[in-house]
């Protein structure tokens, strides 16, 4: 399995799940009568990142990690969505981007030295940076997100979080 297996793919399966989960949320809260943009700003805990942000940490993981793999510039997204059609526009983005790369551009992907900001001058190498780093961070964010959604009642199930499974 090449890191372009690793990652690409999984990142533009589950952007497409926190679409369809968001879709949900809208129809929740039809359903409800109430207006569904108050759900962007729903959190878990006080000092959590709000569903905007959360939705916000899987599009920049997902941007970023394959940017840093492949030694190319991700796009620029600002952090201040405050409806859900922005989050929609932000996920489409990164989608966007994602779907310009190849298994080709992750050529030494994984012994290329990767100096994220978060990482405060150190560095560690790609194959380390996707499955220590952006793999767990990216599913923290997305599953927080389906969290904040299942908390103010949208009707979620681990197939919806899980999304399409390929059969044979």
């Amino acid at each position: 399995m090449t890191l372009y297996d690793a990652s690409v793919p999984h990142f533009q399966r589950m952007l497409g799940n926190v679409e369809r989960w968001l879709d949900t949320a809208v129809a929740h809260a039809h359903r409800r009568k109430f207006d569904p943009e108050v759900l962007v700003s729903a959190r878990l805990a006080p000092d959590q990142w709000p569903l905007a942000r959360q939705v916000g940490g899987v599009c920049d993981t997902a941007k970023f990690t394959v940017a840093r793999l492949c030694a190319k510039e991700a796009p620029k997204h600002s952090d201040d969505q405050k409806t859900l059609g922005e989050l929609r526009a932000r996920i489409h983005s990164v989608l966007g981007f994602l779907a310009g790369f190849k298994r080709d551009d992750f050529a030494g992907a994984g012994e290329r030295v990767v100096a994220p900001p978060v990482l405060a001058g150190k560095e560690v190498l790609g194959s380390v940076y996707l499955f220590e780093m952006q793999l767990p961070n990216f599913y923290f964010h997305a599953t927080t997100a389906y969290a904040i959604l299942r908390h103010n009642g949208v009707e979620l199930g681990k197939w919806d979080y899980l999304g399409a499974i390929t059969t044979r």
